[in-house]
């Protein structure tokens, strides 16, 4: 693991890469989706979500307390199930769900930035932006972990400043309407249970980036302690944005109006509160967001892609290419990525990366339940009631899909039923190491 520099990440900037990471998709790109399904009830949502994120993030505490590692989720899988089929599986499912949401982040670039032109909502432009955002990560993350600090902790801190001035404002401007944080029922009354729980999968998904400072155990300084604070204050913080954020668009824009501008819906509700700098102030603040979540999640990602290398569970060529195994899963990690850009668009690429995170969750909560609980003196109710959680919302969020657009569903298990069959076949071919659980 030569490749990894121990204490070259402080506190500071690994909260900066985890906020990077969560802010940079959830608020911008999930925020008209979730109020798609929740109505009126989104800002709630997205409130809920981050308690359900809170019990997720306990077995990562305890995990990453126990065992820091670059290799982050991928070593606490191996701890629970050894080198075998079940971790290489949920590791994989984990790295694709962050490379989705790299793609989801960039298309969201795409669709801000054309916010500034008179261009079509549909325009091709959205996914030729979106690919050169990848390109521009791509050659930060070549540059180095101290260029990715200082860029991440900088942006961090305008994007995050940016977001509170505009929902400041907006709340402000709406004269601090609290009751609009208490639906009474209207605009979202004709939607049903099924709905509110499936749009908590996707509220999640706005605070899965918890996930990527595991990946980064090796490096941040005092990982024991550092790594579980630098969760559980990155949480907090995307938390209060995003409260705030959604009380300022649902503040001053109806549910219809939210929906139908869904992939830019914080550069709408800037229009008619600030006029024409309002919106270049919002666009701005997006493309400072989008442009850092890339760079902080392919950071994360490249290395964890590298450590299961390492573990030798999954595949990998050098294609002729020269440099570490991690420079090489930077440009693997980026192509997988422009595709997904180019071909799938913002709703669906969510709802994808929402199943694979979930499915995935409740793999490694099983695994602290069931292999770990003793080891990291983890508390079974706050574990079992974490699975819960993820298996109703799971549950829920593939009903919704099911009645609205079941191909994505076809595609999703389909996938992961490829993912499985791959890495067995994988595996298979190579020598059992001792441990290894199938």
């Amino acid at each position: 693991m030569g490749n990894y520099k121990e204490n070259s990440l402080s506190l500071v900037g690994a909260i900066s890469m985890g906020t990077n990471v969560m802010i940079g998709a959830g608020i911008f790109a999930l925020l008209g989706q979730v109020a798609e399904l929740s109505g009126e009830y989104f800002p709630i949502a997205f409130i809920v979500g981050g308690i359900i994120s809170g019990f997720s993030a306990y077995s990562y505490n305890k995990m990453s307390n126990a065992y820091p590692s670059a290799g982050g989720i991928a070593m606490y899988l191996e701890k629970a199930y050894g080198k075998g089929l079940v971790t290489a599986f949920a590791a994989l499912l984990m790295t694709f769900s962050m490379i989705i949401n790299e793609s989801l982040v960039a298309r969201t670039f795409g669709s801000y930035t054309l916010q500034l032109f008179d261009a079509p909502k549909d325009s091709y432009l959205i996914p030729v932006l979106g690919v050169g955002l990848l390109i521009f990560a791509f050659v930060i993350n070549i540059a180095g972990n101290k260029v990715i600090g200082k860029s991440s902790l900088a942006m961090a801190i305008l994007k995050t400043g940016g977001l509170l001035i505009f929902a400041g404002g907006a709340i402000y401007a709406s004269g601090f309407v609290v009751s609009d944080l208490v639906p009474s029922g209207g605009t979202g009354g004709e939607r049903g249970v099924m709905e509110y729980l499936g749009a908590l999968a996707l509220s999640i998904l706005a605070y899965k980036g918890f996930t990527t400072i595991t990946n980064s155990g090796g490096e941040i300084v005092k990982p024991h302690k550092n790594v579980s604070r630098t969760i559980i204050i990155s949480l907090l913080i995307c938390g209060l944005t995003y409260l705030l954020v959604s009380w300022g668009v649902i503040s001053n824009l109806s549910i219809p109006e939210i929906i139908e501008a869904k992939d830019y819906s914080l550069a709408e509700a800037s229009r008619p509160l600030f006029g024409q700098f309002g919106l270049w102030f919002t666009v701005a603040i997006a493309i400072i967001a989008t442009i850092s979540g890339v760079i902080a999640s392919v950071f994360a990602v490249s290395r964890m892609t590298a450590m299961l290398t390492d573990m030798k569970l999954i595949p990998h060529s050098h294609f002729g290419m020269k440099g570490s195994i991690q420079k090489h899963m930077l440009v693997y990690i980026i192509v997988i990525a422009i595709v997904l850009t180019i071909f799938f668009d913002l709703s669906r690429i969510a709802s994808l990366g929402a199943i694979y995170y979930l499915v995935m969750d409740i793999i490694i909560h099983w695994g602290v339940l069931t292999k770990m609980r003793k080891d990291i003196e983890a508390k079974a109710g706050i574990v079992i009631s974490a699975i819960i959680l993820d298996v109703v919302v799971l549950g829920s969020f593939v009903y919704i899909k099911i009645e609205r657009d079941p191909t994505l569903i076809w595609i999703a298990f389909g996938s992961m039923l490829l993912i499985f069959l791959g890495e067995k076949w994988f595996l298979n071919r190579k020598p059992p190491e001792k441990g290894a659980v199938d």
